[in-house]
């Protein structure tokens, strides 16, 4: 028999050069913390992880039972089931003030897959691609992924912490190749004013750029009604999910929204690196569209916005000041200056002694990472009270 040991290699197999630039979630960090207090026993309150408490309503579940046991778990087109494409397609026309072509909708396994496709079909080596500052960690290293340089651009609590059509034109060069975007946003939970984000569509269009746009928590607004940047200009590339305003979070379901032009080069890539979203995912969220489970959802959304109106009055009374309020998403991003400059030490100290989770700046960028900290409403109003008389006996 040889030996196994003269097969071994001299060193570790290292992993690839991109892989540096690969940053770690703040955001699981907190969620390992959390986790192994609650091991020991203690009764944690997280505003930390961005899930919701619901889950997909029965009606949904039923769908998805129905489709199991009929078989319908073979592969779909790689683009998805067309029933599925239509009702997104009609849901855009009846809520958001636009009509995309079902053709033009590509479904992917969560907002992730669409990210994946969508940053592969754009994204050249070295190409450079803006986003605000703070935006959600994970897009970056989706860009890295495709060889692209992401670059963060500062944004004002003054402008929403959106850019403008000014901070776009001042952080373009000769390499960059397109602008990142999402409305509403994670962290801020902030949306794009309409006139502004007209703004930073022409900025950008004259630079013969592409826009991607995160829509994912577009149902979740609590304000003016919204509509999609789809209606603004047709050739900005949507991404959405089914994990956020639809509550399918582990259901790994989304969709992108691509102009014609690209509609090949992303079903190629599709069929290549997915060959399809989860069949029984695609049949049961068919059921997300039909009005009485829409109600449910509507419905849903009310207690969101109950949350919040609740819980950003109470921070602000704690001296959390919220120098841009919220009008969307479950967030609530907020200024710790008046009790610490160290965001990562203060929400260590407030999970350990006060029992009260959430994630610190630095998870979302560095212009507001160490006076900031992203608070989640994603657990009752029962659970969000007692995490205020926490956080009050905490700071006195």
């Amino acid at each position: 028999m040889p030996n196994p040991q003269h097969h071994r290699l001299t060193k570790p197999i290292e992993p690839a050069t991109r892989m540096r630039a690969i940053k770690p979630f703040e955001a699981v960090e907190v969620f390992k913390r959390t986790t192994a207090l609650q091991a020991k026993g203690h009764d944690i309150i997280s505003l930390g992880i961005g899930e919701p408490d619901f889950t997909a309503p029965a009606q949904v579940v039923e769908t998805l039972q129905r489709a199991a046991q009929a078989g319908l778990s073979a592969y779909t087109p790689p683009s998805g089931l067309t029933p599925l494409r239509e009702a997104i397609a009609l849901y855009y026309q009846q809520n958001l003030a636009c009509s995309p072509d079902p053709k033009r909708i590509v479904i992917t396994s969560g907002a992730s897959g669409a990210l994946l496709l969508a940053s592969l079909a754009l994204i050249n080596q070295g190409d450079e691609v803006l986003l605000p500052d703070p935006s959600y960690p994970a897009n970056q290293n989706f860009i890295l992924s495709a060889g692209g340089v992401p670059k963060q651009i500062p944004t004002t609590a003054e402008n929403r912490y959106q850019p403008t059509a000014e901070t776009v034109s001042k952080h373009w060069s000769p390499k960059t190749r397109g602008l990142f975007l999402a409305s509403p946003s994670n962290p801020t939970g902030t949306s794009i004013d309409k006139d502004v984000l007209r703004g930073v569509i022409e900025e950008v269009r004259s630079r013969n750029g592409f826009i991607l746009m995160d829509e994912i928590y577009q149902g979740l607004y609590y304000d003016e009604a919204p509509q999609s940047a789809l209606a603004i200009d047709d050739d900005v590339i949507i991404i959405n999910s089914f994990s956020k305003y639809f509550h399918m979070t582990g259901w790994r379901l989304g969709w992108l929204i691509v102009p014609e032009s690209l509609l090949e080069t992303v079903d190629r890539l599709a069929a290549s690196l997915a060959i399809c979203a989860p069949s029984l995912a695609q049949h049961a969220a068919i059921t997300c569209f039909e009005p009485d489970v829409l109600h449910i959802y509507e419905a849903r959304r009310q207690s969101f916005k109950q949350r919040r109106d609740y819980l950003a009055p109470a921070l602000q009374k704690l001296g959390l000041d919220i120098p841009a309020y919220p009008d969307g998403a479950f967030y609530i991003f907020a200024d710790i200056q008046k009790h610490s400059h160290d965001s990562q030490q203060f929400a260590q100290k407030m999970l350990e002694e006060a029992g009260v989770a959430a994630i610190p700046g630095a998870d979302f960028g560095q212009q507001h990472a160490r006076t900031s900290l992203r608070f989640a409403y994603t657990i009752g109003l029962d659970r969000l009270q007692e995490a205020v008389q926490r956080l009050e006996k905490f700071l006195a």
